[in-house]
């Protein structure tokens, strides 16, 4: 196998908010790290507006080996719809309240030892999806935990402890919905509390929604968590924290390279996409891009 190419010319994408973190020495750490190392760093700063757009127009007139995602779940995804594609590989410095993806790819979540990726690295190519009209390069979902991210999303608390505490307050009240899901495979009919779209394994949380799923396989899983009673509530937590998914008479999952999913009685449906909620039109068409995206990994 040859040796992966030097990258000299970085671009890092900040995000000035992600996770609470301070990152008000970010750029200096960085510029540093990568002028010790015969490397030019340049800066790109998310503002919450139009940044998918400007992203992509920053790219086309300027000239980079690689972009690094500073910051979390949707600095990243953002990051890695606008190289999707294309010959530009992806780095993620880990600096939000989840991590998901990185988590996922095995990347370290030290600051100074994902900067180390600019050096020693290799180059991996994996799948991302659409969620209807959405880029998707980790983890959408539809039901109980797509309400708790909008509520999360939408307070002035970050962290694990907030978005415990809102579930705590969401998941006594909640009903699950019917849903209809037609995939290449099969078809499922039925209420369900949680339905997953999962080219991944992990949640940021550490919640293992999908075991043994690669991300580089041509294929996705749909994962379900059907409507149980609340004595069963804390052996299905124990069992999403253990990697034990399939172990009980509540979950399922269905494979797949292409799936509709419709809500009957309902036009549009809420959902959130590698942890950004939003309203989706119905009936809600998921397709993959296989090995579409280029991302930077440890050695090994």
């Amino acid at each position: 196998m040859s040796a992966p190419p030097i990258l000299y010319r970085l671009l890092f994408v900040l995000n000035p908010i992600s996770g609470d973190i301070d990152k008000s020495s970010l750029e200096d750490t960085i510029t540093a790290f990568c002028a010790e190392r015969g490397r030019t760093a340049a800066f790109f700063h998310t503002t919450g507006k139009d940044d998918l757009r400007r992203l992509q127009r920053h790219l086309r007139e300027h000239s980079y080996d690689a972009v690094f995602a500073a910051g979390g779940d949707g600095t990243v995804s953002l990051v890695a719809e606008a190289v999707s594609e294309t010959e530009l590989p992806l780095g993620i410095i880990p600096l939000g309240s989840g991590n998901g993806l990185s988590k996922d790819l095995g990347i370290p979540q030290d600051q100074q030892e994902a900067l180390r990726l600019i050096w020693d690295h290799q180059v991996r190519a994996i799948d991302t999806l659409r969620v209807g009209s959405t880029f998707c390069a980790h983890l959408a979902d539809l039901g109980f935990n797509a309400l708790v991210v909008e509520r999360f999303c939408s307070g002035d608390t970050r962290g694990p402890g907030a978005y415990v505490r809102i579930a705590m307050q969401e998941y006594l009240g909640y009903e699950p919905a019917v849903y209809r899901i037609i995939t290449d495979q099969e078809t499922y009919e039925g209420a369900a509390f949680m339905v997953t779209v999962a080219n991944a394994n992990t949640f940021g949380s550490n919640v293992v929604i999908n075991p043994d799923s690669r991300l580089d396989d041509g294929e996705f899983e749909i994962c379900l968590i059907e409507p149980f009673p609340g004595t069963a509530a804390l052996g299905i937590l124990y069992q999403l924290y253990t990697d034990a998914f399939d172990e009980s008479v509540y979950t399922r999952r269905l494979r797949c390279r292409q799936a509709t999913i419709e809500v009957p009685g309902q036009e549009r449906v809420l959902v959130q996409v590698d942890g950004e909620p939003e309203q989706a039109a119905l009936p809600l068409r998921i397709t993959m891009q296989p090995r579409s995206l280029r991302v930077l990994l440890p050695l090994g």
